[in-house]
């Protein structure tokens, strides 16, 4: 072995807790496993735990440490506090050489937070997201911005997200554009051709997801009530996979229960909500992993928020952002559904967030950063700290 090299397996801590980290580290969880050079433990939170656990099985994602952090209705602040003293304990107990967090939840801004305490470096998957609006989407904006104070590499999905990240003075040799891992787990799991899709008609058929904080409560209401509107159109089957949120509920369900042409159905696993994406017609979300996903399938996405961090969609013309109004969300659909130009236009856009290697050039950056020597995670920590 040539002097300098490392000759043991990089310990690497991926840290998840909602279904959207568990889908987009998956692909990283399964090139470390692959290689020989690193040796990957994961850590979750559980703060989507009911759709957590199947889904990390599915993904060939095994060998994990369970937390238990949720308590019903939680206030942020709470959830902050005991994730960063959990996560580092777990941190010191099992002395990772590197820690891997994804986006922009809690979990990630906690999960970075307590390994800095811990000197323990930390990589950023999804780097650089903005919408430019500290309070919108909330905490998901904050926690987006805070996340590369600590952290040591910044993968960025796209250009832009890489531009927003210099901008903001992070330095250029840490910033690595590598596509987006969600499109790595979308292509492997759709070259298993598993998953059922839920549309059980020959309508056109729409998606629809909803759960954002900052659109709960009336405006959610209101959406809700166009989402019925739409329904009312007698052409269309629009499927609500609901979120367990017990203010999305409450928003939704006096809205769209007892539609005929309205299936309202508990959270789809992962395989089926693949399956049933490419079933659709149309897609309505509030979502962002969606906003990425569906442009791969040739899915025309209105995005129901007034801003969105991930902005290549609308500019390719895959999405379009028309807020929460609920004359404009019926406008929009409407126009989609009955003008066949508009619809072809939308669905054969593109999609700009990756080729499904992302997570191969993740982890062959963090094994040429921590391959050298077992002193390189120290002064790695040194930088991040200074």
């Amino acid at each position: 072995m040539t002097a300098g090299l490392r000759t043991t397996p990089v310990r690497a801590m991926l840290i998840l807790g909602t279904r959207p980290e568990a889908i987009k580290l998956a692909p990283v969880v399964r090139a470390m496993t692959a290689s020989p050079r690193f040796e990957p433990l994961v850590v979750t939170t559980g703060q989507h735990r009911e759709m957590l656990h199947q889904m990390l099985d599915l993904f060939e994602v095994c060998d994990r440490i369970e937390l238990d952090v949720m308590r019903e209705r939680q206030q942020l602040s709470a959830l902050t506090a005991r994730l960063v003293a959990e996560l580092g304990e777990v941190i010191r107990r099992e002395q990772p050489d590197l820690v891997v967090v994804q986006g922009d939840t809690t979990t990630a801004l906690t999960g970075a937070l307590a390994a800095c305490y811990e000197h323990v470096p930390v990589a950023h998957v999804e780097a650089g997201l903005r919408t430019g609006r500290p309070d919108n989407p909330f905490p998901e904006e904050i926690n987006r911005r805070l996340v590369p104070r600590v952290a040591r590499w910044h993968f960025a999905p796209t250009a832009r997200a890489a531009e927003n990240l210099l901008a903001e003075g992070v330095p250029e040799q840490t910033v690595f554009t590598t596509g987006n891992t969600v499109i790595d787990n979308l292509l492997w799991v759709r070259s298993r051709g598993a998953g059922r899709s839920r549309f059980g008609t020959d309508l056109r058929r729409v998606l629809l997801t909803l759960h954002r904080r900052e659109n709960q409560g009336d405006t959610m209401r209101a959406m809700g009530c166009a989402v019925r509107r739409l329904a009312d159109r007698g052409d269309v089957e629009i499927l609500l996979p609901l979120h367990k949120s017990p203010a999305v509920r409450e928003a939704l369900l006096p809205e769209l229960s007892g539609h005929p042409n309205i299936r309202v159905v508990e959270p789809l696993d992962y395989l089926d909500f693949t399956a049933t994406l490419a079933a659709c017609d149309l897609v309505l979300t509030d979502s962002g992993g969606i906003q990425e996903e569906s442009p791969s399938l040739g899915k025309p996405t209105l995005v129901l928020r007034t801003t969105t961090e991930r902005p290549e969609a609308v500019q390719v013309g895959a999405a379009k952002l028309v807020g929460t109004d609920p004359d404009a969300i019926v406008a929009a659909a409407a126009d989609l559904l009955d003008d066949h130009a508009a619809y072809t236009r939308m669905a054969n856009a593109g999609n700009p967030f990756g080729d499904g290697h992302a997570a191969d050039r993740i982890v062959a950056q963090l094994a040429a950063d921590c391959g050298r020597t077992p002193m390189d995670a120290r002064s790695h920590r040194e930088r991040v700290l200074s």
